[in-house]
């Protein structure tokens, strides 16, 4: 059966993503991406060209889906906690389909810091700048706390679900019991929720 022409580059893709996430990218050379992927190295090497260019395909196909993902969900969500529940729930749902996505963009943040900052500004800072814009609409009209940093608490909020994702099954030995990744996903958007939305009015 005659393969579609764009299954080579996503067989590449998808053993680079696997590869620099359990290897990280020092030790994954171009032979082993094209070995686990069935192809020869040269064939590797007219489609991204470099290494470097390889690596720079894999993050920006791991952020390209939030480029596409929260515009969408910023129209379709409600104001508040239904809209925080949406973006938390999507990005939960995204990393945890394939773990090497979380751990991919922590070794990308060790290995390349810069490079990483410079593809999170093109590809998510409009997106995220729409839901701190949001809050700021929130607070003003009463809905929202008014302590709350938005900046601040997007990050904060994006940081702990990568790192739930990434690596709560390991730090939940830090604890006994110890809780499931679910549970910490759980409890991450009971807190954040808490830290942003007032609470009822009492009558």
């Amino acid at each position: 059966m005659v393969q579609p022409v764009d299954s080579v580059p996503e067989r590449i893709l998808a053993e680079a993503t696997r590869l620099f996430a359990s290897r990280g990218f020092s030790a994954t050379s171009l032979q082993a991406i094209a070995d686990a992927a069935g192809i020869t190295k040269p064939t590797l090497v007219y489609h991204f060209g470099s290494k470097d260019r390889l690596r720079d395909a894999v993050i920006d196909a791991l952020l390209d889906h939030w480029r596409e993902e929260l515009p969408q969900l910023m129209r379709a969500a409600q104001a508040g906690g239904t809209r925080l529940d949406a973006l938390m729930a999507a990005f939960f749902a995204f990393f945890r389909r394939d773990p090497r996505r979380p751990r991919l963009l922590l070794r990308a943040a060790l290995d390349r810091p810069d490079a990483l900052r410079d593809r999170l500004r093109q590809h998510l800072q409009p997106w995220t700048g729409l839901l701190t814009q949001a809050i700021r609409a929130g607070q003003a009209q009463g809905l929202l706390r008014p302590a709350t940093d938005p900046e601040a608490f997007t990050v904060l909020v994006i940081s702990a679900a990568l790192g739930v994702v990434a690596l709560g099954e390991h730090t939940a030995a830090l604890v006994s019991p110890e809780p499931s990744t679910q549970a910490q996903q759980d409890e991450l958007i009971r807190v954040a929720r808490s830290a942003l939305i007032c609470p009822p009015k009492e009558t």
